[in-house]
């Protein structure tokens, strides 16, 4: 049989006697199960082209998830159904298979004295990545450089740095960089991916390390310190050296990408994957961040993943927010159908080279007298602890691509994962190799995580795949 293009399932309806003899061991490779149903003339098989679990999960379906242990010490649950349990293993249980940890310079007295904001240093990060990496997840680094948090609008100097000149500065990331390293391999949580600072549109280490747009001198000072914090990744990692991922705030703004991403690279500065954040609140419209994925992946050919998105599941969120939702409600509901139209925007960049998502916040719960800026209306977990169904959907852009199906009578009702977003269902009348696949019209819609389409049975019906789009 002709090798087919993606993970399918083939519905062979009314067959003839020119159509080969229906075997499923044809259709199975690896450590699939088969299960196997006939209803009337219908036999369902689900084929699946890669058979590794690396294979599997080449899409991360991540989260950040920073907080989980700070959060533990001030008594917060998280469950399942109603049961506690361990939040990773939970994010696991959901499909997520990749989990983000900022980390901090502070000290211990800054943590001690301010935990929400300093508290994500190195003392604390450590065994909380050995704990991602026992959960049997990927685990993704995001260095901050500063005390506390780095955004677009703040990134300080370590107060233990800012009596260094451009020079001396460089040698601390290097340095910096490779004993943090060096730390996590030896705890066993060496970073599959490592983000070498975060959202680094305005540059780091300020005021040596900013960058002004109508300042070219200020691009060569920018990637020495980007080269020396890469170099540092390098001096440890040796031959396990993790993806190198450049993260700025403009996932809607193909202009201001592209003015950082050229800049970077005429500098010299190495990098494996692009990360933008994108919250439809901050940063636009799903047409602008369609867009600007598209477009940096054709100028710049490298993998490119969302780095940071939420969503709020209630709207008792910010009111800012709820003004530039566009047209998803502030509801579970809404948060998972908002989740699926990013997936169909990001499994649709060009050359496959959507290489992932991460949910910003997915452990924030609300904590008295703790400012978290409505984001624990926005994370995977609702005002008791439960985990939502965004999690699910989360999950579901890294699932296997399985087409399933059942039948109601004379209606066929087939679904298949987020991971699925940018294909479509074709069909053919028999399994030859000079066999036309055709576009199957239908209306396919988003139910709860998953999309489905529903059909009727055609007399002509022979065979269904996805392909991609």
């Amino acid at each position: 049989m002709t090798p087919l293009a993606a993970p399918v399932i083939f519905l062979p309806l009314k067959p003839t006697e020119n159509q080969p003899k229906f075997d499923p061991t044809r259709y199975f490779c690896g450590h699939t199960r088969l299960k196997l149903k006939l209803t009337a003339l219908v036999a369902v098989a689900v084929a699946l082209l890669q058979c590794s679990a690396r294979a599997a999960t080449n899409f991360l379906a991540a989260a950040d998830f920073s907080d989980l242990a700070l959060f533990e010490s001030w008594g917060v649950a998280y469950k399942d159904g109603g049961q506690a349990g361990d939040g990773l293993q939970i994010l696991k249980n959901h499909g997520i298979n990749c989990v983000r940890l900022r980390l901090f310079t502070s000290s211990a007295a800054q943590a001690s004295a301010d935990p929400y904001n300093y508290a994500n240093n190195i003392n604390y990060t450590v065994p909380l990545a050995v704990r991602v990496k026992k959960a049997g997840l990927l685990f993704s680094l995001d260095f901050h450089y500063s005390d506390t948090w780095a955004d677009p609008g703040h990134q300080a100097t370590p107060a233990a740095w800012t009596n260094l000149n451009l020079t001396q500065l460089a040698q601390q990331m290097r340095t910096y960089n490779s004993n943090t390293i060096a730390t996590f391999a030896a705890a066993g949580a060496m970073p599959d991916y490592v983000q070498v600072g975060n959202e680094i549109t305005s540059g780091l280490l300020w005021p040596l390390g900013q960058l002004s747009g109508n300042d070219p001198s200020s691009w060569p000072p920018f990637a020495q310190l980007m080269k020396a914090a890469i170099q540092g990744i390098q001096d440890a990692a040796g031959a396990w050296l993790p993806k190198i991922v450049v993260h700025i705030d403009r996932g809607g703004d193909w202009a201001g990408t592209q003015w950082f991403f050229d800049n970077l690279n005429a500098q010299g500065v190495p990098f494996d994957i692009i990360g933008e954040s994108y919250y439809p609140f901050y940063q636009g419209s799903p047409t602008n961040l369609s867009n600007c994925l598209n477009n940096a992946a054709a100028r710049y050919g490298k993998p490119i993943f969302i780095a940071e998105d939420a969503f709020p599941w209630t709207n008792t969120c910010p009111s800012s927010w709820t003004n530039s939702l566009y047209g998803f409600p502030p509801t579970t509901a809404g948060q998972v159908s908002f989740i699926a139209a990013l997936a169909r925007i990001v499994k649709s960049v060009p050359n496959q080279l959507g290489a992932g998502f991460f949910y910003w916040g997915a452990e924030y719960q609300a904590v008295p007298g703790i400012n978290e800026a409505g984001y624990n209306t926005a994370s995977f977990f609702d005002s008791s602890g439960n985990v939502l169904p965004v999690a699910d959907a989360v999950g579901g852009m890294g699932a296997p691509l399985l087409l399933s199906a059942s039948l109601d009578g004379s209606t066929l009702h087939l679904q298949w994962p987020l991971s699925g977003a940018a294909s479509k269902l074709v069909m053919a009348t028999n399994l030859a190799p000079s066999a036309v696949w055709s576009f199957v019209a239908g209306s396919i819609q988003t139910t709860g995580t998953v999309f489905t389409v529903t059909l009727p049975i055609s007399n002509n019906a022979g065979f269904y795949r996805l392909q991609p789009d």
